[in-house]
C-alpha cells in the first residue's frame, strides 16, 4: 500500500476491493471464535480502526495500537464516541517506544490478540514483537495474524517474484521493497521458530471465507508442517493462529 494510503485514504482502498472486504469478514469471524464474549481484544496495527469498531460495536473492549501517527489521527476522530465510553482504548507513540513501554497494570490484559492486513510482514525482529505480544495477553490467549502468503501462486505474475525465490529458498522468507520498508513475506517454519518460546503455532487457515468445514477448521500445524503450505497456494493472505505459552 503507497505511502499515500493512510486514514480515510487506507479505508476507500481496502474497501474498493470485493476479495479485501471478503478477507476481513473471514479474519472477523475467526476472531470471533477465539475471543470469549465480552473480554478484550490487542488490535496490533489498527490502522483506520475498522476492526475495532466491529468488535466494540459486540461487546469486546479492545486496545488498539497503530505506529503511522496518521492512522492513530484518523481512529481517535472517528471512533471517538467509544474511546469516551471506554469501549476503545487507543495507545500511541512510536514503535519502539511501545516495545519499551511496560505494561500499565490498570490496562486489562488481551484475550485475544489481532493483526489484520499484514501488518507482522512489515517487523523485521519478530521475536521481539512475539515477546512485547505476550506480556499483554492472559495466560492461555491467543494471537490471529493475517499475513502476506510467500505461497501465493498469483504473485508469480510479478517480476519481484521471481527474483525473491532464491532468498526465499535460503532463508524461508521473500523481502520486497516497499513505502515503509521492506514487506517480508514468511514460510511457516519461520513463523513457528519466531514465535517461540512466548506462542506456539496451532493452526493455519485460508485468507477467504471457508467453503466447507474442513476449511472452516483450519490446518493443524503440528499435525503438517511440512505440507500445511500445498492448501495456501491459492490465497494472497493466510490467518495464523498462535497459542500464548507459560504462564
Amino acid at each position: 500500500m503507497s505511502e499515500a494510503h493512510a486514514g480515510a485514504d487506507y479505508v476507500r482502498a481496502l474497501e474498493r476491493h470485493e476479495a479485501d472486504r471478503r478477507a476481513r469478514e473471514a479474519f472477523q469471524s475467526l476472531a470471533l471464535a477465539h475471543a470469549p464474549p465480552g473480554g478484550t481484544i490487542f488490535d496490533f496495527g489498527a490502522g483506520a480502526g475498522i476492526d475495532a469498531v466491529f468488535f466494540a460495536a459486540r461487546g469486546y473492549c479492545v486496545r488498539v495500537y497503530d505506529n503511522d501517527p496518521r492512522m492513530r489521527r484518523y481512529l481517535a476522530a472517528t471512533c471517538a464516541d467509544s474511546i469516551d465510553a471506554g469501549r476503545i482504548i487507543p495507545e500511541t507513540g512510536e514503535y519502539a517506544d511501545f516495545l519499551a513501554r511496560p505494561r500499565d497494570s490498570g490496562a486489562p490484559r488481551a484475550h485475544l490478540v489481532i493483526a489484520n492486513f499484514a501488518p507482522l510482514n512489515l517487523i523485521d525482529d519478530l521475536p521481539v514483537l512475539f515477546a512485547k505480544l505476550h506480556v499483554l495477553t492472559v495466560r492461555g490467549g491467543a494471537l490471529l495474524a493475517s499475513v502476506l502468503s510467500p505461497y501465493f501462486l498469483g504473485d508469480l505474475r510479478f517480476r519481484w517474484r521471481w527474483r525473491g525465490m532464491l532468498g526465499q529458498r535460503r532463508a524461508g522468507e521473500l523481502r520486497v521493497p516497499g513505502a515503509r520498508g521492506d514487506v517480508i513475506r514468511r514460510r511457516l517454519p519461520v513463523f513457528a521458530a519466531d514465535c517461540a518460546p512466548w506462542f506456539k503455532l496451532e493452526r493455519v487457515f485460508r485468507g477467504v471465507p471457508p467453503r466447507n468445514a474442513a476449511e472452516a477448521a483450519g490446518i493443524d500445524f503440528a499435525l503438517s508442517p511440512r505440507t500445511a503450505w500445498l492448501r495456501l497456494a491459492g490465497c494472497r493472505y493466510m490467518f495464523l493462529v498462535f497459542r500464548r505459552v507459560g504462564s
